[in-house]
């Protein structure tokens, strides 16, 4: 049978090419490199306008009442759908949180409590400039990501990229697009694509991590803001340049380190989906007859939009509260306390080794960003040496774990990963990517 005359072709060909041109290709949106999706989220973003407070109050509300009630009286309705019934039966740890989470949005929401939970610097901050828009990254992800997951988009350049993502990175080839979705889009869309393969077992639990935490790069967009605040917006292309390279060496070697390489190799399905191209196939082959074999299974129509609700239901309900939490939590020790100056006291004598002007201050950026991305630019815009800026945007950019967003997210997602491993992978990513970036700074400036 002719390939076009294969009634799964089309069932693989079309979902895919609409699932690419969202989440993959870039495109030109205000003299920015970005992707549809992330376009289309902006434009929600402001549809949403002035109820975009009360909306998001409204989720955590409703994710908190929820957690209460089915946990006193287990709720028949939610114990019917097991997604719902683990969504909304957290306990433990994750109970609290989202308890933080839902009292910490009524703070704000109401102009309660103290200015050090509820000011612009730190809840205020997270409810107001971040989580609007992963609002509307979750809802619309949520709703669209089975367009690159269940019509076999993955399977068919997870094959074509297996001689390259495995000799490299240890990974398997359909990786490589999460780090595309991240680098054009948002870093937070890459780990839900991630977390979502790791459930569907075709990442082990250490390959979940390592993605999450190695590829789920900053965003194009989200580069160009961290430059601009320290001033040197005109070197915007060998700043990426020294970002890219600098991601490369630490996707390297970091994985390779513990607490990643501790991680075992065990799936969350009983049977894994492995990428063992068989004798006499070339990848391009095998490609197409995984990507034919998951078109074959594509849910239908139905089933499309009820299992997209369900993954919005999931990161909207199970994910914000976390966010709200763990990011107010740590944007309030970044702010009233000095514990990460003092735990940056350290990197005084490597930034004089690597001759950075102004180490004392510089010192002060490094750790602060597991708190937010953007804080170390925001400290670094007071100092004067222009390659010390350079040098600590890049390293925040590099850094990729923050609490406010792309760690909390990772902490409220399937991938199994506790806070205080986070926070090796991300001193790790700092000792090996520090020296790279002032190596480079260096034949820069």
């Amino acid at each position: 049978m002719k390939l076009w005359k294969d009634p799964r072709f089309c069932k693989f060909l079309i979902p895919s090419m609409i699932g690419a041109f969202l989440f993959v290709i870039p495109i030109n949106q205000g003299g920015n490199l970005t992707i549809p999706i992330a376009v289309a989220a902006n434009k929600l973003l402001d549809l949403m306008g002035d109820h975009t407070l009360t909306i998001i109050w409204a989720l955590i509300s409703i994710s908190a009442i929820l957690t209460l009630l089915h946990r006193a009286f287990g709720l028949p309705f939610l114990k019917k759908n097991p997604k719902m019934d683990a969504l909304f039966g957290v306990k433990g740890f994750w109970f609290w949180i989202r308890m933080i989470g839902f009292l910490f949005a009524n703070m704000i929401f109401f102009g309660l409590g103290p200015d050090f939970i509820i000011g612009d610097l730190t809840g205020g901050l997270v409810i107001n400039d971040l989580i609007p828009i992963l609002v509307c990254v979750f809802l619309l992800a949520g709703l669209l990501l089975a367009l690159l997951l269940n019509y076999g988009l993955l399977d068919f350049f997870g094959a074509l990229l297996i001689k390259i993502m495995r000799p490299v990175f240890n990974l398997p080839g359909r990786s490589a697009l999460d780090c595309v979705a991240s680098w054009l889009g948002d870093g937070s869309i890459g780990v839900l694509l991630t977390s979502k393969q790791y459930e569907e077992g075709f990442y082990s639990r250490r390959e979940a991590t390592v993605i999450a935490t190695t590829f789920s790069a900053v965003s194009i967009t989200f580069s160009l803001v961290v430059i601009s605040q320290v001033g040197l917006e005109h070197m915007f292309l060998p700043f990426y340049l020294v970002v890219t390279l600098a991601g490369i060496v630490a996707a390297i070697i970091v994985p390779k380190l513990p607490p990643l390489s501790r991680i075992p190799d065990t799936y969350n399905t009983e049977v894994p989906h492995r990428e063992d191209i068989p004798n006499g196939m070339t990848p391009a082959q095998y490609g197409l007859e995984l990507a034919l074999n998951k078109a074959g299974k594509a849910p239908s129509l139905k089933a499309f939009f009820k299992e997209g609700f369900e993954n919005v239901f999931e990161m909207w309900f199970g994910t914000l509260p976390v966010i709200l939490a763990m990011g107010t939590l740590a944007l309030i020790v970044a702010e009233f306390t000095p514990v990460f100056k003092i735990l940056g006291m350290p990197f005084i004598p490597v930034y004089e080794l690597l001759q950075l002007p102004e180490a004392q201050l510089a010192s002060q950026t490094v750790i602060v960003g597991f708190a937010d991305m953007f804080l170390p630019s925001v400290i670094a815009s007071s100092i004067e040496s222009e390659i010390t800026r350079f040098v600590v945007a890049a390293t925040s950019v590099t850094q990729l774990i923050y609490m406010s967003e792309i760690g909390s997210i990772i902490m409220g997602s399937k991938i199994p990963v506790s806070l205080p491993k986070l926070f090796i992978i991300f001193l790790e990513r700092t000792i090996v990517t520090l020296p790279v970036v002032a190596l480079l700074a260096h034949l820069i400036f």
